[in-house]
Order: C-alpha cells, then structure tokens, then sequence
C-alpha cells in the first residue's frame, strides 16, 4: 500500500516509499532483487550446488562474510529473533573495563542518508559482560568478537587480559578511535605509535583474533594500517564512522549534546570502500569492510576492493533482515556469475 506523501526512493528493482526519518519505518522488502540474473530467494546455483561463502579472517572461520557491526546489536539480546543462519559472527557494543555513562541526550541525529551518533561509549563494563552477555554467547553457533577501548594502552591491555578465556569471547575488536588521555586527548587511530602501542598491549594478553578497528579521519589510512600489522593484529576493519555535524535551526546549535558524531549510513560508503582499498593494498592480513551497506552490491564492492568480509550495521535500523538479504544476495551474485565459492571472486587488489 501507497503512502501519500512520502518520497520515493528507488532500489534496482522495485520501489521503496520511506520517510524522511531512517530508522522510524523499515524498508518495504523487495519481493525479488536481481543480482546479475539472479533472485535473492534462491542463493543456489544451477547445478544444485550452494556456493560456498565461508572465510577464514586471520584464523578465524566464519560461515559467511556478513557480520553485524558493533554498536548496532548491542550485546546480542535481540539475536535469538533473527535470521541467525546469515550472520556470520557479531561485533559487541564497544566496551570499557569498568561501567562508563556515556553522553547526554540528545544523542542521534538523521540525516538525509544516514545517521549521526554520539553516545558515548555507554557500557556496564567487563564484570557485567562476563556475567550477564558471555554466557549466552558460548551457546551461539557464531563467533562474537569483543569491541574493546581504553583511555590508555595500559588499560586496553587489562581489559584483554579480564576477557581472555572467558566463554563465548571468541576475539577482540580494538576501537582505535578512542581519546588518550596520556596524549591530552589525541585519539589512538590518528598516531601510528599510539595505535601500534594499544595493537601491542592487546596482543601480548591473549592468542586469541585481534582485529584493529581504523578511524577514516586520517591522511594516510596505509600508514596506520601497517603499523598495527606490525604490532600483531589478525585483521583490520575499515573503517568506522565519519565526525559529523548537524545544526538545529529552531534553537541556532548542534543537534546533539556533544556537538559532533559519527556519520554512519549510505552517506559514507563511497568514502569506506576507497580506505577499505588502501588499507587493504598497503597490508597482507586480511580486510572487514564497513560503511553504508545496504544490500548486497554494496557489500560486493568491498569484496571486490579486496576485504575478504563486510559488517552491517545502521542499515538494519531501517530493515532488521538487512544482514540476511546481503548475505543471500552475496550468494546469488556467485552463483549467476557461475563461481563455486566466494573465494574465486575476482579482486581489484593492484600492489605498487
């Protein structure tokens, strides 16, 4: 059913009718979306034979390339009423060794394309994840990763050592883009020593996957991507959100409390994949692209640019089975193209 008077936006193949507001109305699902000839309700190819579209990221197997990203599943609560057979591992809310308050309202803004966010790192801290989250996750047949910060290298080196071993930690995400307050402030991401210093600090506490989360908000994505290659990450994972800004003409200021956020959605995703490549040409571990996917050719892209996986996440405010729809369009994609499995996609991947 029509609604009046929203605007009309176009997908490949059918009409989506949203409203201004992103995460306020879920996107009408498109009863079939092709992908080079093929229909996202059967990623399976002709012959029978179900693309294989598994991938190992730094030691770690996975039964698909889509993950859902940090922050926008929480803790995993809402898992269990998803299509878990598309997910291919989960990222959790990031966390700190002890319970953090995070910012004041208001704290989301939309924007035409996306979303800004500044909450703040909001968290209960490592005691309350160890015993209220890490035991619903061991019962998962996914991997969730911790996204783990700190003020200081130090401290991302405790919190490591607190999560080591505890079941249902399958690994670490190191969000970089955290103020060190042992540098008055400057962020972790922008410094190739500071970043390679926390990439350290983790390592030397655990054997598990370490994957280093980098901040777009640099001039040379390479540099810092090799130096926390060198420090002993697994993987990397490009990139995180955009600093943004949103103006309130009603009362002549910032729409959110912090003044400035993290641009996440379509908005940014030209932006990712051009620093997802870099950071993938300038490195030999492995890639996770993030930014803006929404569907399938999005996360397709990534792949192409030479991530060897993708994580979803503001795209499943609008569309909760936004991870399920590009995990069998992936799928599709390979069979109409006639590959076996995700890794005989071709990469543009050029090395100088």
């Amino acid at each position: 059913m029509r609604d009046r008077g929203l605007p009309r936006v176009r997908c490949a193949t059918t009409t989506w009718w949203l409203r201004p507001r992103l995460h306020r109305r879920a996107c009408l699902p498109c009863r079939r979306h092709r992908l080079g000839g093929a229909s996202l309700a059967s990623p399976v190819r002709g012959d029978g034979v179900t693309p294989d579209v598994s991938v190992d990221v730094g030691g770690l197997k996975l039964r698909g390339p889509v993950l859902a990203a940090s922050g926008t599943f929480g803790y995993g609560t809402e898992v269990p009423l998803l299509e878990r057979r598309a997910l291919g591992g989960m990222i959790s809310k990031g966390i700190f060794l002890r319970p953090r308050a995070g910012t004041a309202p208001p704290r989301i803004a939309e924007t035409p394309s996306g979303m800004l966010n500044a909450i703040g790192l909001q968290g209960p801290g490592a005691e309350a994840l160890v015993r209220d989250y890490a035991p619903q996750w061991k019962e998962w047949d996914f991997p969730v990763l911790v996204n783990i910060n700190g003020e200081s290298a130090s401290e991302y080196g405790e919190l490591t050592a607190r999560l080591d071993g505890v079941p249902g930690v399958a690994g670490f995400e190191i969000n970089i883009s955290c103020p060190n307050v042992e540098q008055g402030g400057l962020y972790f991401g922008n410094d190739p020593r500071a970043a390679a210093a926390v990439t350290d600090a983790v390592r030397k506490r655990t054997k598990l996957p370490v994957w280093v989360k980098l901040t777009p908000m640099v001039s040379d994505i390479g540099v810092i991507a090799r130096a926390v290659e060198s420090a002993g990450a697994d993987a990397l994972c490009a990139i995180n959100t955009v600093v943004g800004m949103s103006i309130d003409l009603n009362a002549y200021g910032p729409r959110l409390s912090f003044r400035t956020g993290g641009l996440s959605g379509p908005a940014i995703r030209p932006l990712a994949v051009h620093l997802a490549h870099q950071a993938a040409r300038a490195v030999r571990i492995p890639v996770i692209g993030i930014g803006g996917i929404t569907r399938a050719e999005d996360a397709l892209e990534f792949l192409v640019a030479g991530c060897i996986a993708v994580q979803v996440g503001t795209a499943t405010f609008a569309n909760p089975r936004a991870i399920a729809e590009v995990h069998d369009g992936i799928a599709s994609f390979l069979e109409a193209k006639g590959f076996s499995s995700l890794a005989e996609l071709p990469r543009y991947l050029p090395r100088d």
